[in-house]
């Protein structure tokens, strides 16, 4: 009984630690997101995690792709590339920033959503399962004591940069994750309050 007992209490003491992480969990500025990142075995414990979210159907209808070391210049050029095609009033500061977008962190992670129509699965259902992979990359990142932000940008929504990063229509980008350490302190901001955003329905 006394096994139980402290196996019970144990159970209780982690739950009460997932609790008090998640109402305490921030997001990282991905401008201010230095070295160090997650190590290639830890990066492959986060992605354990990101595909354990909910996935209606067993479809994996979603899939990953890292940019880290020297690629991320790489594909920084391409947006910058892009950008002038885009911007032909652009300035030069505006085309450093492009360079560097994927710079600001040592690791990003693309989560691209595959989604597709299917006889049983609305698709709008196969995009929120790459949302909350996403999520789950974030949560799991932060457990782990480095910091991230989850962030789309122009690049996600244009077809030129998203071929550039390796999608195929009609392949869309869910997020782009950025992953390491903050080099300033984390701000909370301000939080809705979840009581005056429900709604009782029948009452």
């Amino acid at each position: 009984m006394c096994g139980q007992t402290t196996g019970i209490m144990a159970e209780l003491n982690d739950q009460s630690s997932v609790l008090k992480f998640l109402k305490t969990r921030k997001s990282g500025s991905a401008k201010a997101l230095g070295p160090p990142g997650p190590t290639p075995s830890q990066l492959g414990e986060i992605l354990d995690i990101a595909v354990r979210a909910p996935d209606h159907g067993k479809l994996t209808p979603w899939r990953f792709i890292l940019f880290e070391s020297e690629v991320r210049a790489k594909i920084g050029e391409a947006f910058a590339a892009r950008w002038k095609v885009l911007h032909p009033g652009h300035s030069e500061e505006s085309l450093v920033f492009q360079r560097g977008l994927f710079l600001r962190a040592p690791v990003v992670i693309a989560v691209v959503s595959t989604a597709a129509p299917h006889a049983k699965i609305p698709e709008w259902e196969q995009l929120l399962s790459s949302a909350a992979v996403c999520y789950n990359i974030v949560l799991a990142t932060t457990a782990m004591g480095y910091h991230a932000q989850w962030q789309t940008d122009w690049v996600a929504y244009d077809t030129e940069t998203s071929a550039a990063m390796g999608l195929k229509a009609p392949e869309r980008i869910s997020g782009l994750v950025y992953l390491g350490t903050s080099t300033v302190p984390l701000e909370d901001r301000p939080r809705p309050d979840a009581k005056a955003l429900l709604t009782r329905w029948g009452a």
